[in-house]
C-alpha cells in the first residue's frame, strides 16, 4: 500500500463562500416552497459543515472511508473533506531517539555494551499506518534489532595484526554508514526514512573492561616501544657514520658494539641516566 492523495477543498472557500450560499439558498427554498426535498436540501448542507479539519506544517491526514484507504492530504491549513472520511494525523516531522545500552558479544566473542542515536522521519503515511500495528514501536524494536546485529558483525578493536578490518572502536564513520543502511532495510516496509544512526555508547562490558583496558596499555607500550627502538638505532647508525666520515675517531668493533650498547641504554631508558665521565686514558 503507498501513499496517494486524498480528496481535499481549500477549507476558507468553504466555510466562507460556498456552505453559506448553499445553506442560504436551501433555507430560502424551504420558505418560498415549504415540502420534503427543501428540508432535504437543508439537511443535506448542514451535515457537511462537520468536513472541516485542520492540517499543520510537516503533519499529514490519513484519510479512510468504511476501512478504506481514501489518500492522504499533506496541503496544510484549513481543509474540507467529505464528512463521511475518517481523518487520522501522522506527524511527517524529523524524530530521534537513543536506543537504551544493548549488551551484546562483537565478532570476536567480547561481551560489549552498545547504544545508538537514531534519526528518523515517516515519508509514507499509508505504509506507516496499515502496514504495522504502532509504526513508532515497530521503529524502537526495529533499531535495537539491527544495532544488536551490527555489533555482533563487527569487532570492538582491530586486530593486532596488519590486515585492515573495520572495527567498532576506529571506524565511526564506516559503522554509522552501515547502521544507517542496516535499520532502513527493516524499516523501509513502515513508510520510514533513517536520516541518520550513529553510536552514542561504546565499551566492553564490566565483567571484561579491566582485563581489556590493561590489555589495550600493554599494546600502546609496545607500540610506543617499537617506535622508540627504531628510532634509537637509527640514530646510532647516523652518529658512528658521522664519526667515520668526519675522521673523528677511528673505533674498533668492540668500542664500537660499547658505543651503541651505552647509546641504546640511553634513548631507550624510561628514566634520565646518570652520566660516568672516565677521565683516564682511552682504554
Amino acid at each position: 500500500m503507498n501513499e496517494k492523495q486524498g480528496f481535499s477543498i481549500n477549507g476558507y472557500v468553504m466555510a466562507l463562500v460556498v456552505l453559506p450560499i448553499c445553506q442560504l439558498l436551501s433555507v430560502y427554498w424551504f420558505i418560498q416552497q415549504a415540502g420534503v426535498v427543501p428540508m432535504v436540501a437543508i439537511i443535506l448542507v448542514a451535515v457537511l459543515w462537520p468536513g472541516f479539519f485542520m492540517v499543520q506544517p510537516n503533519q499529514g491526514k490519513v484519510l479512510t472511508l468504511f476501512g478504506s484507504y481514501v489518500g492522504t492530504e499533506r496541503r496544510d491549513g484549513l481543509r474540507w473533506t467529505i464528512p463521511l472520511f475518517l481523518r487520522r494525523t501522522v506527524s511527517l516531522r524529523i524524530r530521534n531517539f537513543e536506543s537504551a545500552k544493548i549488551k551484546v558479544n562483537d565478532n570476536q566473542g567480547n561481551p560489549i555494551e552498545i547504544a545508538a542515536i537514531i534519526v528518523w522521519s515517516v515519508t509514507d503515511t499509508a505504509e506507516a499506518v496499515f502496514e504495522v500495528d504502532d509504526y513508532e514501536s515497530f521503529v524502537t524494536i526495529q533499531s535495537e534489532s539491527a544495532i544488536r546485529h551490527m555489533a555482533s558483525s563487527f569487532p570492538y578493536d582491530p586486530r593486532d595484526d596488519e590486515q585492515a578490518e573495520v572495527a567498532l572502536r576506529s571506524h565511526p564513520s564506516e559503522i554509522s554508514d552501515s547502521l544507517q543502511k542496516e535499520i532502513q532495510a527493516r524499516l523501509a516496509k513502515a513508510g520510514i526514512t533513517v536520516h541518520e544512526a550513529r553510536i552514542s555508547h561504546l565499551a566492553y562490558a564490566q565483567e571484561i573492561a579491566s582485563a581489556m583496558l590493561q590489555r589495550q596499555q600493554a599494546a600502546a607500550i609496545i607500540a610506543a616501544r617499537s617506535q622508540i627502538v627504531d628510532g634509537a638505532v637509527g640514530m646510532v647508525q647516523m652518529a658512528l657514520n658521522k664519526l667515520s666520515a668526519d675522521n673523528i675517531v677511528e673505533l674498533d668493533d668492540e668500542r664500537k658494539a660499547h658505543m651503541v650498547s651505552n647509546l641504546l641504554v640511553v634513548l631507550c631508558g624510561d628514566k634520565a641516566p646518570q652520566p660516568v665521565v672516565n677521565s683516564g686514558s682511552l682504554y
